[in-house]
């Protein structure tokens, strides 16, 4: 009877444990459930994702005595990471000092690049006017370039953008001459402008910052002709401010 009695009572303390035990563990299982859709959340949020920029030009985009970090293109590549921590940018210049049109189209053929790029610039012209080639060349040059690097876009316009040519007579390099530089100058800006614009590709004036080279030393390089880091700073902070550009890395 006694047993009948402590094996009936061990029977009911096992199943009130049993039950106790299954509700104390529903809040557990949820917690879990919970802290395992935040983990995912947070991996979708910081997902990196490649994005790849190719610049083309000359002396102004290899950046001519800067440090390679002051180039303006990498200084554009630190800003997009900035507005887009997720992107990871793989930044790819073709360009030289001394570079005219022809030199990089001749480049370009030579280069097996894929139409893969997020993002193409082009800046180049500079050396056609100081080796003082006829102006007339320069259109069909210019265009055919803009061409190829719509083409490294993968044919998305949206993901070009041109950048109009500095003015080197506003430099202790140039000052003598300045007023013959500063017309033909401009004289190339309005084609790449106009060739620009017809092709519907985003066009970035920079030239005024750079006019302000013999007032703001600063703004020039130590070989008192290009472009110092800190006027590649001023482009990049026009470029980054611009909402149609910042369409290009958000997208």
């Amino acid at each position: 009877m006694i047993k009948t009695t402590i094996l009936s009572s061990l029977i009911l303390f096992g199943l009130a444990c049993s039950e106790g035990s299954e509700d104390e563990t529903r809040p557990v299982i949820e917690q879990e459930l919970e802290t395992e859709t935040t983990d995912s959340d947070s991996l979708v949020e910081n997902e990196e994702i490649p994005f790849a920029f190719l610049a083309l030009g000359d002396s102004y985009t290899i950046g001519e005595s800067v440090a390679e970090d002051k180039r303006w293109p990498v200084q554009l590549a630190n800003e997009i990471t900035k507005v887009n921590s997720n992107l990871v940018v793989e930044t790819k210049i073709i360009a030289r000092t001394g570079w005219t049109t022809q030199d990089l189209g001749n480049a370009l053929v030579k280069e097996e690049l894929d139409a893969s790029f997020d993002l193409v610039s082009l800046l180049i012209g500079v050396n056609n006017q100081y080796r003082g080639y006829p102006i007339e060349e320069y259109p069909d040059e210019f265009e055919k370039l803009l061409n190829r690097a719509i083409g490294y876009a993968g044919g998305n316009k949206n993901n070009v953008i041109v950048v109009s040519i500095p003015d080197y007579g506003f430099t202790p390099f140039g000052q003598s001459n300045q007023a013959k530089i500063s017309h033909e100058i401009d004289a190339y800006n309005e084609i790449n402008k106009r060739i620009a614009e017809e092709n519907g590709i985003k066009y970035y004036f920079i030239t005024d910052i750079s006019r302000d080279g013999l007032e703001k030393p600063e703004l020039v390089a130590d070989d008192g002709l290009h472009p110092s880091g800190e006027q590649y700073r001023l482009w990049v902070e026009r470029i980054i401010a611009d909402n149609e550009f910042l369409s290009i890395i958000n997208n």
